[in-house]
């Protein structure tokens, strides 16, 4: 009588399993799945921008004017950091790029942001300043050092989307400061 009492407990157990993954898949199935929606949420980056633009010891700069097939990704502010801004875009072909801003060492900001990229080649003019060309493994970068601040444009995306963002970028003029930025983008 044991040995059948075993063999019920088993199958019993195998039963409620199917049941448990029947329910599961029911609920799976009813459940919407849109597989097509970008899993990559554009952001909004105003309050951070003018209260990064607001506390920093430098001119804060964002992109004006890209077309809406850029999207914002992430942004932070820290002043506890040495002033550090970062805003993070993909751009229509889905490379990262960003701006990111400190008073920190330079030398080791630039390593850092750029994922160890060194200098390359002779300088280039956007918008009437010197960028120098880094070349990295996994980045490259556009450095613009200035004061006590350094700015890097630096991303997955080629050359030419970098110096393209790197032209879009702006800083508020002294009446500015206290207006909030629209980081919206602009159609193209």
């Amino acid at each position: 009588m044991a040995g059948k009492r075993g063999k019920q407990t088993v199958r019993d157990m195998i039963l409620s399993l199917g049941v448990i993954v029947a329910i599961a898949a029911g609920i799976w199935i009813l459940v919407p799945h849109d597989d097509s929606k970008d899993p990559v949420a554009r952001v909004d980056y105003r309050v951070e921008l003018a209260t990064a633009q607001r506390a920093a010891a430098y001119p804060v700069a964002a992109p004006e004017g890209l077309p809406k097939t850029w999207k914002a990704t992430s942004v932070r502010y820290r002043a506890q950091d040495g002033d550090s801004w970062h805003l993070g875009y993909l751009d229509p072909h889905e490379k990262y790029v960003a701006v990111e801003q400190s008073t920190k060492d330079p030398a080791e900001f630039i390593e850092n942001v750029t994922q160890e990229a060194r200098s390359s080649g002779a300088a280039t003019r956007i918008n009437g300043r010197d960028w120098q060309p880094y070349k990295g493994d996994r980045y490259d970068a556009l450095v613009l050092r200035e004061g006590r601040s350094t700015t890097v444009v630096t991303g997955s995306a080629g050359l030419a989307q970098l110096k393209a963002f790197a032209e879009a970028l702006r800083t508020p003029g002294p009446a500015a400061a206290s207006a909030s930025a629209d980081p919206s983008p602009r159609s193209a």
